[in-house]
């Protein structure tokens, strides 16, 4: 029992470390499948595309445990993953800046579930993105899910 309780309160610790460090995938092929388990034969529960952004929950030989942005949880093959970074819109449209302020002028906008691509990570707030358009600049973090 003592074993268990410092095996529980080193995890604690260990995961108290990289609060608000979420890891993140994205979609590798043109559509990954979600399982219920760990398992090809596991029952199959949705198709992601290509880009899709998954958080990292748990990691087993061959297999993450991941959390889509509707915060269902499912397990992808590992292989499918690829460590390239992406956001998707989560509000209705936001527009993409030259700076990091509210104010700077617009490059472009974009609307819900459009898929950018990270160039930084957040900092500040804000996020630099990669439309595959090509139009660059930075979104607000809170208007963005997968960073």
């Amino acid at each position: 029992m003592r074993l268990l309780l410092i095996a529980v309160a080193l995890a604690s610790a260990l995961g108290a470390g990289r609060a608000g460090a979420a890891e993140f995938r994205s979609a590798g092929e043109s559509a990954v499948i979600l399982y219920d388990a760990p398992s090809v034969k596991a029952r199959k529960l949705y198709i992601v595309n290509h880009g899709y952004p998954l958080e990292v929950m748990v990691q087993v030989e061959g297999w993450i445990k991941v959390r889509d942005a509707t915060g269902t949880l499912a397990w992808a093959e590992s292989r499918m993953l690829n460590p390239a970074r992406t956001v998707l819109v989560r509000a209705a449209a936001v527009n993409i800046r030259q700076k990091p302020a509210d104010d700077a002028p617009s490059v472009a906008e974009v609307r819900r579930d459009v898929l950018l691509g990270v160039v930084e990570p957040a900092a500040g707030g804000w996020i630099q993105v990669r439309h595959r358009d090509g139009a660059t600049g930075y979104v607000r973090a809170a208007d963005v899910w997968g960073d």
